[in-house]
């Protein structure tokens, strides 16, 4: 063998390895101590410091499958309870999304006197949070990339295109599996709800009609978890009763889009 052919055998086999070590080190898994740390600063509001007995979103996001470095659509991010920890989950080397339509953001924030575009834009800039991108528009108008993004989080929302109407679900969902990268990861959190009562009004929905709604759209469902099961939840009251006191019993499932 010649010693050009041998050199160029090397410099491919050098471009290969240094491709595997970019990717290992843009994916990494977490460091669910350091983000309970930087989640509890006073760059966060203490509102959403106080809600995370209750949410959880560390645990839940270690069971979704969140690494360090990936990128995030977050779908209906609101007032930004999520947004902050996915933004401190995936570091620097990470990108968030965070999508809500122009109506969404005009929405008030829950127990506050501003509205969610507001609460959002205070906790981006409060906690520095460079690496979210906001996306103030419809989720059909996003303008992602096909196969662009690494993990999606649809968080109490799933119920509201379902009840709706299935086929808004599916029009939702089909157009996560479009940007999410074969292998990509679709994490739905939902509130219970009990098979013949009105869920729409409850806004609640049934496990068996989240996993429908999955599979039909091409989801495979990997995995479900009870981190968010509240026994004293009562399924025949509205999420909003402050009975409640936001202390509904929620599912949690880890979807995937086939390789």
């Amino acid at each position: 063998m010649s010693l050009s052919r041998c050199l160029r055998g090397l410099n491919g086999l050098l471009s290969i390895a240094l491709l595997m070590m970019s990717g290992s080190l843009q994916a990494q898994p977490l460091d669910t101590s350091a983000l309970r740390q930087s989640i509890n600063g006073p760059d966060r509001e203490i509102a959403d410091r106080m809600r995370d007995p209750a949410r959880k979103p560390v645990e839940v996001l270690e069971f979704l499958g969140l690494q360090q470095g990936m990128s995030v659509l977050e779908v209906y991010a609101a007032g930004g309870y999520f947004t902050f920890v996915l933004s401190r989950a995936v570091g620097p080397d990470g990108r968030v999304y965070a999508q809500n339509s122009p109506r969404a953001l005009r929405y008030d924030e829950d127990r506050s006197d501003i509205t969610q575009g507001d609460a959002l834009s205070q906790k981006i800039e409060r906690g520095n949070l460079a690496n979210v991108i906001r996306v103030d528009k419809a989720l059909d108008e996003t303008g992602l990339d096909s196969e662009s993004i690494d993990f999606a989080l649809v968080s109490q929302i799933l119920h509201d295109y379902y009840n709706r109407r299935p086929a808004s679900a599916q029009q939702m969902l089909r157009e996560l599996f479009r940007v999410l990268k074969p292998g990509g990861i679709l994490g739905v959190i939902d509130h219970h709800g009990l098979d013949g009562l009105d869920n729409q009004r409850l806004h609640r929905m049934t496990l068996a009609q989240a996993h429908d709604a999955l599979t039909t759209a091409g989801f495979v469902i990997e995995a479900g978890s009870d981190l968010l099961e509240n026994r004293s939840d009562n399924p025949r009251r509205s999420i909003f009763d402050p009975m409640l006191n936001r202390g509904t019993s929620q599912f949690v499932i880890r979807a995937r889009k086939p390789e």
